[in-house]
């Protein structure tokens, strides 16, 4: 995946990544982002689902949605998708930090109105949230279809930063007798509640059973 080299990070560069693949990564390991734009000279930022198609982000929700209507029409914008991966205690107010990985796509989006195209681009957001959800059940209708925008981002522009390690303390505040260290973060998916009781009795399926499984639960 290209990366535009005049993405410069202002702050702290030396955490900039420049990596497609640590970029994919970062975009592909959580599950909502949010969506930056300007709509008759007001900025908004939305927090949606996305997911990645090839060398291209996918971004969905209503036909009647201001964002959707903005990002088909052809208003830049920034997605932004960042993961917490630890609160990082300093021996001074000051040097407190978080260990994140985020990563940005700038571009132009295009709308999906193919029919097959649109499905495929729907089947790949619902597995990005529940990987083999999508065999289990109903495929979309003409109708539902309809209703729904999905547009397509390229990632030609996209630029990530990383922080990781321990606390970064001066030399005189590394003589006091402070706590510091790094707690980590990590998302834990619990056991499910909300399910209907003519339903109550199946066993989970193995959608759900597997990303489970897969936070540790």
């Amino acid at each position: 995946m290209p990366t535009d080299p005049n993405l410069e990070h202002g702050r702290h560069p030396e955490r900039g990544v420049a990596d497609g693949a640590i970029i994919r990564a970062i975009l592909e390991s959580q599950l909502i982002c949010h969506v930056a734009f300007t709509v008759d000279g007001w900025p908004y930022a939305v927090p949606t689902v996305h997911a990645l198609d090839g060398d291209h982000l996918l971004i969905h929700g209503s036909t009647l949605s201001r964002m959707l209507g903005g990002l088909a029409e052809g208003v830049p914008a920034c997605v932004t998708v960042t993961a917490v991966d630890g609160i990082v205690a300093a021996r001074s107010a000051f040097n407190h930090s978080i260990n994140y990985r985020s990563a940005m796509v700038f571009g132009t989006a295009t709308p999906i109105r193919d029919h097959d195209h649109k499905v495929s681009a729907l089947r790949a957001i619902v597995e990005h949230v529940l990987p083999g959800r999508w065999a289990e059940v109903r495929p979309p209708t003409v109708q539902e279809l309809r209703a729904t925008e999905i547009v397509s981002i390229p990632l030609g522009r996209a630029t990530a930063k990383v922080r990781g390690g321990g606390p970064v303390d001066t030399p005189a505040d590394g003589r006091r007798q402070v706590w510091s260290g790094v707690i980590p973060v990590q998302m834990l998916l619990g056991t499910p509640t909300h399910v209907p009781d003519d339903v109550a009795k199946l066993p989970l399926p193995d959608s759900v059973a597997s990303v489970i499984e897969s936070t540790g639960q």
